[in-house]
């Protein structure tokens, strides 16, 4: 009886061949879904360190403008901010103490006042940011930033000089009853 399946010597090895061809496509696709994934996550990270630096920047403000004469202009700890007993009533500049989102750090950079008191914030992270451009005006500073610690989340300058709030600058109090 003869052989049913003829077999065909020039083909032999060509799946194989395509195979391989397809692996090392889907690991190149693979590394560029990487690369913008990466960039995706840095760019959130961005973000959500904008709003956690002004979440802290609204709240020194807060507590500065809640001070009365004679008592300090700005708090010698962020926990200060959580719980201010100055008033009869206790007052809530923030809600809760944030991590550092490029470091993932508990711990922040902190500018001070000569009496010892916190005037700013920033992250520890040395790297370049993403983002150098089309910042608000309140941080027009940031796009000749090098690196993330370079983003100073800090009480209005103008206010620091002067004792006067720019009218864009006004924050409204947290009050507990």
């Amino acid at each position: 009886m003869a052989n049913p399946t003829p077999t065909c010597k020039r083909q032999t090895g060509f799946t194989l061949l395509v195979l391989l061809f397809l692996l090392a496509g889907f690991g190149v696709a693979m590394a560029a879904l990487g690369t913008l994934w990466h960039t995706h996550v840095q760019r959130e990270k961005e973000a959500e360190l904008l709003f956690v630096g002004d979440q802290y920047r609204l709240a020194l403000e807060s507590y500065r403008a809640s001070r009365k004469t004679g008592e300090p202009t700005a708090p010698k700890t962020l926990t200060v901010l959580l719980e201010d007993y100055r008033d009869s009533r206790l007052t809530r500049h923030l809600r809760k103490l944030y991590r550092d989102p490029v470091t993932g750090s508990d711990e922040w950079g902190l500018d001070r006042d000569a009496q010892g008191g916190i005037t700013a914030v920033y992250s520890h992270s040395e790297k370049s940011p993403l983002k150098t451009a089309n910042f608000p005006n309140r941080y027009e500073a940031f796009v000749a930033a090098k690196n993330y610690s370079a983003w100073r989340f800090q009480v209005d300058p103008l206010e620091i000089k002067t004792g006067l709030k720019s009218p864009e600058n006004r924050v409204p109090l947290l009050r507990s009853e």
